[in-house]
């Protein structure tokens, strides 16, 4: 039986999904997403999409690049990714950027009776706000929110674990 070369791409991404836990790329425009014990193929978007009803064109977003830092990565390395990816017209992977930023922002210990509230942190609010500007294509908009923000998650982010 013999297996073409698409055939034989597909089996080897999913065999190396176990090792990965980003996208991995299975053809034109297309990545290898999810779990390890649950792939699937995504169509890959190189553009910021899916942020706001004003730029969703299918409930089912597309993928958007990874941007792993590492384990180590802290919301700052994010935000200096986001700001060199928009500075690049990138914006999926500056989208990918706030999005991962936003997340380490938002990861806090609260009081139980407080698990509703949402988070009144200015970066986090400038982190949503550059998103939005990005759903608009306003670059020039969300690349002064994210300079803006830079210093505020210094000031608040917690020490680099040692290592």
């Amino acid at each position: 039986m013999r297996l073409s070369a698409m055939s034989l791409l597909a089996i080897a991404a999913f065999s190396a999904a176990p090792a990965l836990a980003q996208s991995v790329p299975v053809g034109p425009g297309k990545v290898l997403t999810g779990p390890p014990d649950l792939p699937s193929v995504e169509p890959l978007s190189r553009g910021a999409s899916n942020i706001n009803g004003a730029d969703t064109r299918s409930v089912i977003a597309p993928a958007l690049p990874s941007v792993d830092l590492g384990p180590n990565a802290t919301a700052v390395d994010y935000l200096q990714l986001a700001q060199s990816a928009l500075a690049a017209n990138q914006t999926g992977r500056a989208q990918s950027a706030l999005e991962n930023a936003e997340t380490l922002l938002l990861t806090r210990s609260v009081a139980l009776d407080t698990t509703g509230n949402p988070d009144q942190h200015p970066a986090v609010r400038n982190i949503s706000a550059a998103l939005q500007a990005l759903a608009s294509s306003d670059i020039q908009d969300a690349m002064n929110l994210v300079q803006r923000t830079i210093p505020m998650a210094e000031r608040s982010r917690p020490p680099r674990p040692p290592g």
